[in-house]
């Protein structure tokens, strides 16, 4: 037998058995036109909890998905033992389009992004009074991520019985922000529940917010009995949350108009994935001063006419800093 030359003839291709004795994989996969339609509720460990048809079932990424990963919120296509029986597994085999994605990064200057929530229409972000303090600054990095995911933001301030609320509704309240202030007493009496569950009917909302501010709380007080979640404490010392909410957990409102979708408290909101020009869509109440700036301004510039927009009183000069802060964050990433 040949083994070398130009001219060679298939007596001289040595092919090599298949090991396993099997046809090769193909690449057609199967169209599952028998997939049920699901809603993921929350994931743990690779492990998906769904809702279909009104049962709660377990499941699993198909294969054939890759690195598409299915996040609470999702709505899925799933195949499989769908009776939700104890022990049972299913498969997630497809994922629908998403209408809109919040996501975030570790800081600024971590490039891997994380999904919190999909589909969500309304981001409410939740802000205590006091203990621990407000960081209006995290407020506007919220604002940022909720704008630039194409949702609506809510403001929700906590334990006002602790301080008043004027403070930061005199930032906030000014370009048309909508807002609901709560404290204690009215959570436990249910008033202060129903003036938010107002806010979230015939919506997927998401809750974000630093650990310590009430967010698990308020949304114990909005979903019925039986679905409540731990909650934690401040520390005293810290004047921090503790993490008590590990993973997201979608939750129905009563009567099955809405859903609130309790996110894991944050230390930090990373923008790195939002576009610098962007920005300044979560300031509504500095774009009008744009309108004077020269083109392609950074708005950290001395020709910036944000500066004359602040000295004429159109707008709170912490907004201008807060911004400028955003900005030079960004800047400082992209220069490394």
């Amino acid at each position: 037998m040949r083994r070398y030359g130009k001219h060679t003839d298939e007596d001289d291709i040595r092919q090599r058995p298949n090991p396993k004795g099997n046809r090769p994989r193909t690449t057609i996969r199967p169209k599952h036109e028998d997939a049920a339609e699901g809603f993921v509720l929350t994931v743990d460990r690779g492990r998906l909890t769904c809702l279909v048809d009104g049962r709660t079932i377990h499941a699993m990424k198909a294969r054939e998905l890759g690195r598409k990963a299915a996040v609470v919120g999702d709505r899925v296509w799933i195949v499989g033992d769908l009776t939700g029986k104890k022990d049972t597994l299913a498969r997630i085999v497809r994922i629908e389009e998403r209408k809109s994605v919040l996501r975030r990064t570790a800081d600024d200057d971590d490039p891997y992004e994380r999904v919190v929530v999909a589909n969500a229409d309304q981001l409410a972000i939740v802000t205590a009074l006091a203990d621990p303090e407000p960081r209006p600054r995290m407020i506007d990095r919220c604002l940022v991520a909720a704008y630039d995911a194409g949702l609506e933001p809510l403001l929700v301030l906590t334990k006002s019985d602790l301080t008043s609320a004027d403070k930061i509704l005199e930032i906030y309240s000014t370009f048309g922000l909508n807002y609901v202030v709560t404290n204690r007493e009215e959570l436990a009496a249910g008033d202060a529940a129903d003036r938010v569950r107002e806010r979230l009917n015939g919506r997927i909302t998401a809750f974000v917010g630093h650990s310590g501010v009430g967010k698990t709380t308020l949304v114990n007080s909005l979903v019925a009995e039986g679905r409540q979640r731990a909650t934690g404490h401040v520390n005293a010392v810290t004047g921090r949350g503790r993490h008590t909410t590990t993973s997201a957990l979608a939750l129905p409102l009563p009567g099955g108009d809405g859903w609130v979708i309790d996110t894991p408290g944050v230390r930090s909101f990373g923008l790195h994935h939002v576009d610098p020009s962007r920005v300044i869509l979560a300031f509504p109440d500095l774009v009008p001063g744009t309108e004077g700036c020269p083109r392609a301004c950074s708005h950290d510039e001395q020709d910036c006419a944000l500066d004359k927009w602040v000295e004429d009183g159109h707008a709170d000069p912490a907004r201008l800093y807060s911004l400028r802060r955003l900005l030079q964050t960004r800047e400082r990433r992209e220069g490394d």
